[in-house]
């Protein structure tokens, strides 16, 4: 297969190409507005109204103060921040448990384990089939010692959105502080800090059609954590490190266009997923959607192909053109499967052949129709020389999916 003229880009969730009116905004502070924010003199103040500017905008978009938004260089950052700022913070009044769940980004997962070495105590929930955590379970894990629960607003890999409005009343409710990953949906879901009860939340301007390394957290006022990065006295005191002026007035364009445009854009997005869940899952046999079906994100495909391998699966996709993720970690070496797919009770031979495919607002039509025909294509041909498969065929083994 020759690899076609035209890439149809159908992994959103990893990151997003930059949008013209993003850019535009941007261009004028990388060689006309130079000055560096934290001067006196009359290009300085440019930067700096532009970063007001920006955190007016961020501030608009999740119903909170700008004062309560700080500029970050990624939503790593942002987590690393928030998980371990308020572990060490309420350390000292005795609260050493933390409160998370199973299928968070490793942005979570390894501060957690981090603070773990400290010996700080944390509980990973486990999730249901959909990828679905309860207020009833985060209810009765919480103690008295609790100092934190951080559950992700929605998965990255199986586009599960989780009772973030829910969670954070039981949360307040027992004085416990709320923080949630909000990387997948900021600038695709309605989010609302105050009615949603949420103490701290993070996100990256990168996967909004904004530009990559640069971030936000949002901290509720009065919530003054230690600092993550000493220095200067940027960012109100709280996070060193000459701001990427660029940069955050991209993601302020970003998740301002981005909150004007949800409805319209998940009404796009959904069509586009619905379509490739629906023709796949009639044309293919022995397929399963993971994640929840209603609950997910507008643009999150993420299925299991029974006897095959989520690699070949990516080779040829890309030989075809078409860009996309899938359930194992074969880009970085590894041979395991997402800890998400085994956390919804996968077993490891599904999981390894797994693929997601996340939509943005770029894709069409065409393009979902494009990845249906490569996949009824790949499919068949991957099995073909699938021993596992063949075992199938000849009734020597039975299907785990039907």
């Amino acid at each position: 297969m020759e690899q076609t003229g035209k890439i149809i880009y159908l992994d959103n969730a990893a990151t997003t190409p930059v949008s013209g009116p993003v850019l535009d905004a941007m261009l004028p502070y990388f060689s006309q507005h130079y000055g560096n924010p934290s001067s006196v003199y009359g290009i300085a103040r440019q930067s700096k109204e532009a970063l007001d500017a920006a955190r007016t905008q961020v501030a608009a978009a999740l119903n909170c103060l700008p004062e309560e938004v700080f500029f970050t260089g990624c939503g790593s950052e942002s987590d690393n921040w928030a998980v371990k700022g308020i572990a060490h913070k309420l350390a000292a009044q005795g609260k050493r448990h933390l409160i998370t769940t199973s299928i968070e980004h490793h942005a979570i997962l390894h501060s957690m384990a981090e603070l773990e070495k400290e010996g700080f105590e944390v509980t990973y929930l486990p999730v249901d089939a959909d990828g679905l955590v309860s207020p009833d379970q985060v209810r009765a894990a919480i103690r008295p010692d609790t100092a934190l629960v951080s559950v992700m607003y929605a998965n990255n890999e199986i586009g599960t959105v989780e009772p973030v409005a829910e969670i954070g009343a039981v949360c307040r409710e027992a004085g416990v502080l709320f923080h949630t990953d909000a990387v997948q949906a900021a600038g695709t879901l309605k989010i609302n800090v105050q009615a949603q009860k949420i103490d701290a939340l993070s996100l990256s301007a990168h996967k909004f059609n904004g530009p990559k390394g640069v971030g936000a957290l949002y901290l509720k006022k009065g919530l003054r954590l230690p600092n993550l990065i000493d220095g200067g006295g940027q960012e109100n005191g709280r996070r060193a490190g000459t701001e990427n002026v660029a940069g955050i007035v991209g993601l302020g364009k970003a998740l301002e266009l981005a909150n004007a445009q949800l409805a319209e854009k998940a009404v796009h997005l959904e069509k586009l997923r619905d379509y490739v869940i629906r023709t796949v899952r009639q044309s293919i046999p022995n397929v399963k959607l993971n994640g929840h079906p209603t609950r997910r994100l507008p643009g999150n495909v993420n299925l299991s192909f029974e006897g095959i391998e989520g690699e070949g699966m990516l080779l040829l996709l890309d030989m075809k053109g078409v860009c996309a993720s899938s359930g194992s970690a074969c880009t970085s070496g590894s041979l395991d499967p997402s800890h998400v797919l085994l956390a919804i009770g996968l077993p490891h031979e599904i999981a390894h052949g797994s693929l997601r495919l996340t939509f943005g607002p770029q894709n069409t039509m065409e393009d979902a129709q494009a990845a249906c025909s490569a996949l009824q294509e790949i499919i068949p041909r991957l099995r073909a020389m699938s021993p596992v498969w063949d075992k199938i065929e000849k009734g020597e083994a039975k299907p785990l999916l039907g």
